[in-house]
């Protein structure tokens, strides 16, 4: 819903129709006189702006620096031709409620419908105020009894951009390793034992005196290395998100509204502001 406060600050927008089609630039808002509430607004169309429709405000869209009305370019071009003088007498804003299909029992039959932010003879006063006792707006046309300042506002946020990759890569490193293995060997040991019984037989088997020789084979063990590939364990790439404060700064800039008390003007009690 479309506030009293946005269409005040509509004049000089431009207004486009609900297919996106650009109308013309807005001229004046017209308010009943009973409700005080805002009822049209008049459009500049035609060529070089030289005819204004009149608009229900009624379904309108304030977007931004625009305003969106609920009816198509040629409904409101094709709009009765009615003198835009300030004022619509009941009789003319029927004729417009009934071109427009809207009911006008809501209007309320005898209300008059009278425009305001709207300076016809730019003397830089605005016709809402005429006679009245206002303060020259040297900036442009008087607007109301204030004037807005603005300041500008750090927007600060965060963006994610690409700082780096990471790859996963294996190689082969040759390392020495000592291992303690035991071994054994045989060794050639002399056994004696005496002649008994159970072996003179033996003993006294072959010559009495000769020559003999006896051999036996030794054994000794060594160490012997071989590898074998065994899988130890499984890696892979992970991304973990840190955070952390970083401080931002820039310049904003912020207007500043002061009494000047030196102007040679004379303003009355209702004194009207400068509005940017």
């Amino acid at each position: 819903m479309t506030s009293q406060e946005q269409l005040g600050r509509l004049v000089g927008t431009t207004a486009y129709d609900r297919d996106g089609d650009r109308i013309g630039k807005v001229g004046a808002i017209y308010y009943d006189d009973v409700t005080d509430q805002p009822s049209w607004i008049t459009v500049n169309t035609g060529f070089f702006g030289t005819h204004e429709s009149f608009v229900p405000v009624q379904g309108a869209d304030v977007q931004d620096d625009r305003v969106v009305v609920s009816y198509d370019k040629a409904k409101v071009k094709d709009a009765p031709s009615i003198a835009e003088d300030g004022h619509l007498t009941p009789d003319e804003e029927q004729k417009l409620y009934t071109y427009y299909g809207v009911d006008y029992s809501n209007g309320g039959g005898d209300r008059i419908a009278s425009g305001r932010n709207r300076d016809a003879d730019r003397d830089g006063v605005y016709d809402d105020v005429e006679g009245r006792t206002v303060g020259h707006d040297t900036s442009g046309p008087t607007t109301d009894e204030a004037m807005t300042r603005s300041e500008e506002r750090l927007k600060v946020g965060s963006e994610s951009r690409e700082v780096g990759r990471a790859r996963l890569r294996k190689h082969v490193v040759t390392e020495n390793q000592q291992v303690t293995v035991p071994v054994s060997r045989e060794e050639v040991t002399l056994e004696r034992e005496p002649i008994t019984e159970s072996n003179r037989g033996e003993a006294y088997d072959g010559p009495a005196i000769s020559e003999e020789e006896h051999e036996v084979t030794l054994h000794a063990e060594r160490p012997v290395v071989e590898t074998e590939a065994v899988a130890v364990e499984r890696v892979r790439l992970g991304k973990e998100t840190v955070t952390e404060q970083e401080t931002v700064g820039g310049q904003v800039r912020k207007e500043e509204i002061e009494l000047d008390e030196g102007t040679d003007r004379v303003v009355g009690d209702d004194t009207r502001a400068n509005r940017r």
